[in-house]
């Protein structure tokens, strides 16, 4: 109870702290922006804090983190657990994972290729994409006049072009 409390404290307000129950958690260690960025969930069990809390990164958000990787981060954790078996621990697990989140990701490539995007590309020859250039709208020679009619010498529309006459 004591270190639940402690938690919605310390974390009240943070938007990477998620409280799914009262005996399970998650955080996000990273930037949402950030491809290195990766989600950590902590659950306790009956007997925690003398046996270890239940850490898992099933999360759909590391999808994108190799299991490689994964599993090392996993190992780094437990030794964490092992470290501080006997007290409570969530959140000495959350900050020493935020502390060495670069050493967790040193080995993930920036730029991932998620497995769906692999089974579509399965049927279909190696082609070079190439960009393509958006192109502008092309406005005919009536139209180019009309919108030369109406701005001045910079191209802007002239003050009040869209006023409403009221007294009329």
């Amino acid at each position: 109870q004591m270190e639940l409390e402690a938690l919605r404290s310390i974390y009240e307000g943070d938007l990477c702290f998620r409280e799914l129950s009262p005996v399970s958690f998650q955080y996000r260690i990273g930037e949402s922006g950030d491809p290195k960025a990766f989600l950590i969930e902590v659950s306790w069990p009956e007997t925690y804090p003398q046996t270890a809390p239940v850490i898992s990164m099933d999360a759909f958000f590391n999808n994108t983190i190799s299991s490689a990787i994964k599993q090392s981060i996993l190992d780094k954790l437990k030794v964490e657990v092992e470290a501080n078996l006997g007290t409570a621990m969530t959140y000495t697990l959350f900050e020493y994972a935020k502390d060495n989140k670069e050493l967790f990701m040193e080995n993930q490539p920036v730029n991932t290729v998620t497995s769906v995007s692999n089974s579509i590309a399965i049927g279909t020859p190696d082609v070079p994409t190439s960009k393509k250039k958006d192109k502008k709208e092309q406005l005919s020679k009536t139209q180019k006049r009309k919108l030369a009619d109406k701005t001045d010498n910079k191209g802007e529309l002239p003050r009040g072009w869209n006023w409403v006459d009221v007294i009329k």
